[in-house]
């Protein structure tokens, strides 16, 4: 195929298709549209055409017969309605990418915020997953030789056991069920190697970090009946340092349209709010002339007085917890993989496969910050160290708040979070055909484990450090001992949390140290029987059919340190660290059927015209049943313009995660809609001031994630749609080597499964008093959010459509060598989202055109284009990514999408951007070696500013643009 020999090239097989009309019963309408097909498909073969002679259907039947990601049926034609973009194992080679992650995340087609190594804040694990029309990795199947995939972390696939990779742009759940919406990524597996291959890769930034390793050796032989191939990698990247770049090293908002060096509240010296509204609060905060302050850095140890505090100013007085964050998280995989077939009789055929990964990771975020009132500690105004006699935080066991206290301690060191990932994925079965017959069938069974644990660095004991904080006085003797002269706290040691620099402070804060420990094991199984073959001919063809049963089991478990465990609020013994545990399990029985129909063949305007129908029952034992369809029609007026449509019946079923996950911690960025608040809606703003005088301290706030059944909501059900295409392939004759297409879609999704993001629920919330949304806000006594609730649900509606585009032109050989020029595009022409369709007063998000902090960065355009030349021993490609414009914010004030913190309705224009990238070869075959050499990002462009009040990590959007710049790298292989 064409597209093997170069990026993304779009030959005749990988194209999208156009999208039908939009109909009003969607399901109803598709029953009706497959008995109009079979009708039509009996009428066109009642139809006296010539059959083919002996001689054109003997030289049909010498053709290989092959499926293709997408559909389940054999056929000779690999151009068919489903549009597939395939990447061959010497484009893969020639982008020079250390990982699969790395190459597949930057297909056009991929947009939203789909996690790779760049996202330190919520990230860490090394992983990377699959983000195809945005819709996010649950939307987008993963398989290797068309096996799901256990972990959605694609770079756990071994990179050296890929011989080409397969993308579907279409809904494909009558083919493979649940999750196929956005499409579908088939890694094929190398079946056939001769020899051994040894490979070293490294690479490193023009600026001397972010250095990496690669070292792999493969090895395989074929028989007459048999073949194996096998082979071990190793991979190691290093870390960068926020600190290490201008556009990430200082946290900065947009404020009033200037960028100001603004970070946390919580700070290594204390921000304390004289907000809770009572009378010795009010008096603290004429004396002090302002109702916010802080302690002066230069105060020493020992007690502090009022005098030591000034008032505080975010622009000065901030944390800038920026140079303590990564823009690379470091990793470590080992990978070792083992292929291998055996034909035991011209029937049968045994074969397997399997792959081990083993990935050491880490994040590393700034020092523990403490909120008292959301972290519920109560820093009592009977404490020995406290200079101004009233209460701060939050009564735990009473629920009641008092006034703002928040610190950081940086004594402590950072907070890391450490993951090692043990991914076991292995696939056998046997396989053969029903004797002379068309017919072949697959038996297989596929068993994949994950098991990840995490050490969690740099956290404090809860209970430990609330009776440090709480009452506490001078003895007698001297010494300051926690609670109350003759009810002393036996093995308490106070703290002066007002001053964090007290050596003693210090030592006693550092005995209160845990590191909780979470193990997490994800276990599928799954048993797969598939035949496919011929029916019957008709004067156009012959009539295939595949038909398949299958069975899979998913569970999983958590283990955790006690002190970890969150409650039904998100909290539990450990500071600003609490984690769910998870356990559960569910069952899904299916079986499909997929029939491809030729109707006519080589009459006028129609060199060929052939129907697909597909459907597929799935039963879950967790959310019950569903059956999904679909209908293709794929017409060749002439031999060399194909022109498709398709339409599908799309479904997701709620994962483990969904359904069971308990209550998590959530530090979210969102913007409080209330900030200068002077009435009208008194539920979204509960007892914020109606002076104007509010403002939010910090765009972070705390949010508690929860699955369905936690929270209260046992009713989950799959989210269901349909995928419309409709596109046209045009390979003309006149100009050889040229292959051009043009591909619409559409799809729309109900019932959509969701974690509500805070910023969502305070939006919704704020535009209508009445909204569903307003019970997840939990405020405090004085207005500031406490927390807010992000549960799992069905709720919302989403519709995206686009257009895919592409060209590729093999140039015909000069004398200066071979060269091939390829382009590959996506315009995306609307994402909108509905949140709640049953609220009247929703708002909808257009995020078209836009990048938002809860879906991810959607530019109008996103390209790929690819220039490479060979010549005897040498080659070279060039590679241009292109990333549209896009924008932050939105000018509608009810969306609350400022990209301005302290300005409503404000829109920044991000300007396009164009990455360009080099790679150049030798073979130098005498010696069995070839060596490559490249650099990605040659501008050394840095990724534009999104500022902290937008996005969560290094100012910028990490999963979309390029954060460590120009980047050079060699790689020396050797083959004998």
């Amino acid at each position: 195929m064409r597209s093997a020999e170069i990026m993304l090239a779009p030959s005749r097989h990988h194209h999208l298709a156009i999208p039908f009309l939009a109909v009003p019963r969607p399901r109803a309408t598709l029953v009706r549209a497959i008995t109009v097909a079979l009708i039509l498909a009996a009428a066109c073969s009642a139809q006296a055409q010539e059959t083919p002679t002996a001689e054109s259907a003997g030289d049909a039947t010498t053709l290989d017969s092959v499926t293709v990601t997408g559909s389940r049926i054999r056929r000779v034609d690999t151009e068919t309605a489903n549009p597939v973009t395939t990447i061959g194992r010497e484009a893969i080679e020639a982008t020079g990418k250390a990982t699969l992650g790395d190459l597949i995340q930057e297909l056009p087609a991929i947009a939203g915020n789909a996690t790779n190594p760049n996202v330190n804040n919520g990230g860490g694990t090394g992983a990377s997953a699959v983000s195809l029309r945005g819709l996010g990795e649950k939307r987008t199947l993963v398989l290797v030789n068309g096996v799901r995939l256990a972990y959605n972390d694609i770079n756990s696939i071994p990179a050296a056991m890929v011989e080409r990779v397969e993308v579907l742009g279409d809904g494909a759940s009558a083919v493979y069920g649940s999750d196929a919406i956005g499409g579908v990524v088939n890694f094929i597996l190398r079946d056939r190697f001769e020899g051994v291959q040894a490979s070293a890769d490294f690479g490193q930034t023009s600026r001397g970090d972010g250095s990496r390793r690669n070292y792999s050796l493969t090895a395989g032989h074929a028989w007459d009946r048999a073949s194996v191939v096998g082979g071990v990698s190793y991979h190691k990247i290093d870390e960068v340092s926020a600190a290490q770049r201008a556009f990430s090293k200082d946290a900065l908002n947009l404020v009033n349209g200037e960028a100001v060096r603004q970070g946390s509240s919580a700070t290594p010296f204390g921000t304390i709010s004289f907000n809770d509204g009572s009378a010795e609060a009010a008096a603290l905060a004429a004396s002090a002339g302002c109702s916010r302050v802080t302690l002066d850095s230069a105060t020493g140890s020992g007690p502090t007085d009022r005098g030591d505090y000034h008032c505080y100013d975010a622009t000065a007085d901030s944390f800038n917890y920026q140079p303590f964050n990564l823009l690379q998280t470091p990793q470590e995989r080992t990978n070792a993989f083992v292929l291998g077939s055996f034909r035991l009789t011209d029937n049968l055929e045994a074969y397997g496969n399997a792959y081990f990964t083993k990935t050491h990771s880490a994040s590393i975020i700034a020092p523990v910050p403490i909120f008292a009132i959301g972290d519920n500690f109560l820093v009592s105004e009977n404490s020995y160290y406290n200079p101004f006699g009233i209460n701060f935080g939050a009564d735990r066991a009473t629920g009641t708040t008092y006034n703002t206290f928040n610190t950081r301690l940086v004594s402590l060191g950072n907070r890391q979070y450490e993951y090692n990932t043990y991914n076991l994925q292995t696939n056998a079965g046997l396989r053969g055909g029903f004797g002379d017959s068309s017919w072949q069938w697959d038996a297989n069974f596929n068993y994949g484990q994950v098991r990840q644990k995490s050490i969690n660095n740099g956290f404090l004991n809860y209970a430990a450090f609330n009776q440090a904080v709480g009452p506490s006085f001078l003895d007698s003797d001297g010494v300051v001992k926690c609670g109350a002269a003759g009810a002393v706290i036996a093995g308490c040691t106070p703290i002066d949390i007002f001053n964090t620099n007290d050596p003693a402070t210090v030592e006693a804060l550092k005995a209160m140290v845990v590191n909780p420990i979470s193990t997490s094991t994800y276990t599928v199984k799954q048993f797969e029987a598939n035949a496919n073959g011929n029916l019957f001919d008709l004067p156009a063809g012959t009539v295939n059919l595949a038909v398949g049963l299958s069975y899979r089991k998913e569970s999983t478990s958590t283990k955790t340190d006690d002190l970890a465990v969150a409650d039904l609020e998100g909290l539990c013994g450990v500071v600003e660290f609490c984690t769910t545990v998870l356990n559960g399990s569910f069952n899904v029985k299916e079986a499909y059927a997929e029939t491809l129909i030729p109707l006519l063949a080589d009459k006028p305007f129609a060199h060929a015209l052939n129907l697909s129908i597909g459907t597929r029952f799935s039963d879950y034992d967790s959310v019950g049943s569903t059956t999904n369809s679909k209908l293709a029609l794929e017409w060749r007026p002439i031999e060399n313009l194909l022109l498709r449509g398709t339409v599908s019946e799309v479904f997701r079923a709620p994962n483990i995660n969904e359904l069971y996950a308990g209550i998590g911690g959530d530090a979210a960025s969102a913007i409080d809609p209330c900030n200068g608040y002077t009435g009208g809606n008194d539920v979204a703003c509960a007892n914020v001031p109606t002076d104007g005088s509010y403002q939010q301290a910090d765009p972070q706030v705390s949010g508690r994630t929860s699955g369905a059944l936690v929270a209260g909501y046992d009713g989950l059900k799959p989210e269901t749609g349909k995928s419309y295409d409709f596109g046209v392939v045009y390979d003309p004759k006149w100009l050889e080597g040229l292959s051009l297409s043009a591909d619409v879609w559409r799809i729309n999704l109900v019932d959509t499964i969701a974690t509500v993001s805070a910023q969502t629920v305070l939006n919704q919330c704020y535009a209508n008093s009445a909204s569903a949304f307003c019970p997840l806000i939990h405020r405090n006594g004085n207005g500031t959010i406490y927390y807010i609730g992000e549960p799992t649900v069905n709720l919302g509606q989403l519709w995206t459509k686009g257009v895919d585009f592409g060209a590729n032109y093999r140039l015909p050989d000069t004398r200066w060598g071979s060269f091939n020029a390829s382009l590959n595009g996506t315009y995306v022409a609307r994402y909108d989202i509905n949140p709640d369709p049953t609220d009247p007063g929703t708002v909808v998000i257009h995020s078209a055109g836009k990048y938002t902090y809860s879906y991810g960065n959607f530019p109008r355009i996103r390209a790929l284009g690819t220039l490479t030349w060979k010549q005897g021993p040498w080659s070279a490609a060039w590679r241009i990514r292109y990333v549209g414009h896009t924008s932050i914010g939105s000018t509608d004030a009810r969306q609350n999408l400022s990209a301005d913190s302290a300005l409503p309705a404000v829109e920044r224009g991000i300007g396009s951007y164009a990455y360009h990238n080099l790679q150049g070869g030798y073979d130098f075959s005498d010696w069995h070696t070839r060596v490559d050499v490249g650099v990605d990002n040659l501008g050394d462009k840095q990724p534009p500013l999104f500022y902290n009040n937008n996005a969560n990590n290094g100012n910028t959007d990490v999963t979309t643009y390029d954060v460590l710049g120009r980047y050079w790298w060699a790689r020396v292989t050797v083959t004998f």
